[in-house]
């Protein structure tokens, strides 16, 4: 049994109500556009749910990353494009608190205090994705100022963000040493959206192109030092695969068993219920036990990572990668027996279970596929 503190089961308790009696409700449609909804970013701010992670005095709760996890799996049970949303603008807040100095933090996190901005991630390219370390986006200092030219793709928030924290390549040095993060503002000159990507799953949250021509930053806004990018890929960036697509796939899972073990007790064929038959309970019973061991493994990882002082730790970045991969694999066989339990209806779009399904092979892919989690597990053990 997971053990949460009061706090964090009243942040589930009130999400549960708004995903269930408002977020349902619009997510076929925002899945059908294959766009953010500007409905559902609204109702996510109501509830301050967009900058928890905030300290207090800007107004968050300060949210570790056991609470943020608990929040987006809850989301995700019902839908998780408005979870992925609701990751990454705290995957942003998370990095900033880490590697940020005292007057980033007082400046960015001072615009997010009105709890409606949105943030985004920026690391792939066209020509680099797993390749991270290879990355060719440049930044060119000119007195006060940053210049930016490269394209980034695949960025999630990317169409509504306010403030996108970029990865690109500052100096000469090759390779991860010449990797540095830079806070890209909305309204900068040369920083133009390109196109909104149509893809198979997470179509409620926009995937977008984003190209730098000769786009002028401050050079205030360099996180942690020129060339210091790798290690935030490594430490801040690394904790994301638990708190991120590791607890997405969790509550997606969740929220697919529910719906088959439902749907088996009320469809009836043959004169009784389908939850009588031996191998619907054998689905389910699978069902149960893998998502058990999934959410285990979430929470030991996120409460390790609450318990120790972030940096480079062999575990913490073991674990992170063993969630994303073990969770993500598991939903996409729960959302894929729960789509056959319920037969011509699973394949339904009047149903969400085809939604979750296509939901569900994204997250195998995105933040690092789980043949990479694969690499990185093993390169930790050995």
């Amino acid at each position: 049994m997971i053990q949460f503190t009061d706090e964090q089961r009243m942040i589930k308790a009130t999400i549960r109500q708004l995903a269930t009696e408002k977020i349902a409700p619009l997510a076929k449609d925002a899945d059908a556009s294959g766009h953010t909804s500007s409905e559902i970013v609204r109702l996510l701010a109501t509830i301050d749910l967009l900058n928890m992670a905030l300290p207090q005095e800007y107004g968050g709760i300060d949210a570790d990353y056991t609470t943020t996890a608990a929040a987006v799996e809850e989301m995700a049970k019902v839908d998780a494009s408005t979870a992925m949303i609701t990751f990454v603008n705290q995957a942003f807040i998370h990095i900033l608190k880490q590697w940020g100095n005292e007057e980033q933090k007082e400046r960015f996190f001072g615009q997010m205090a009105t709890g409606d901005k949105i943030n985004a991630f920026s690391l792939t390219e066209p020509d680099h994705g797993s390749e991270a370390a290879e990355i060719q986006t440049s930044a060119e200092l000119d007195g006060d100022d940053y210049i930016v030219n490269g394209t980034k793709i695949f960025v999630t928030n990317g169409t509504i963000a306010d403030h996108v924290l970029v990865f690109l390549r500052i100096g000469t040095e090759k390779g991860y040493k010449g990797v540095s993060a830079l806070i890209i503002e909305k309204d900068t000159p040369g920083f133009t959206v390109g196109k909104r990507e149509e893809k198979l799953g997470m179509r409620g949250s926009d995937l977008a192109e984003l190209t730098f021509k000769d786009a002028r930053v401050p050079k205030q806004n360099l996180v942690g030092g020129p060339g210091k990018g790798w290690d935030i890929l490594m430490t801040a960036a690394a904790d994301m695969r638990a708190y991120g697509p590791g607890a997405i796939s969790v509550g997606l899972s969740r929220g697919a068993m529910k719906m088959a073990a439902e749907y088996a007790q009320q469809r009836i064929q043959f004169g009784k219920p389908i939850s009588k038959l031996q191998s619907i309970r054998f689905m389910l019973a699978d069902m149960s036990m893998q998502i058990d061991a999934a959410r285990a493994l979430l929470y030991r990882t996120t409460r390790y990572m609450d318990s120790t002082a972030p940096g480079r730790d062999r575990l913490r970045s073991r674990l992170g990668s063993s969630v994303k991969c073990f969770a993500s694999d598991v939903a996409m066989r729960v959302t894929t027996d729960a789509v056959q339990i319920l037969g011509g209806y699973g394949v339904m779009k009047d149903y969400p279970l085809e939604r979750m399904m296509r939901d569900a092979k994204m997250i195998q892919i995105f933040d690092g596929s789980n043949q990479i989690q694969r690499v990185i597990v093993a390169k930790c053990l050995l």
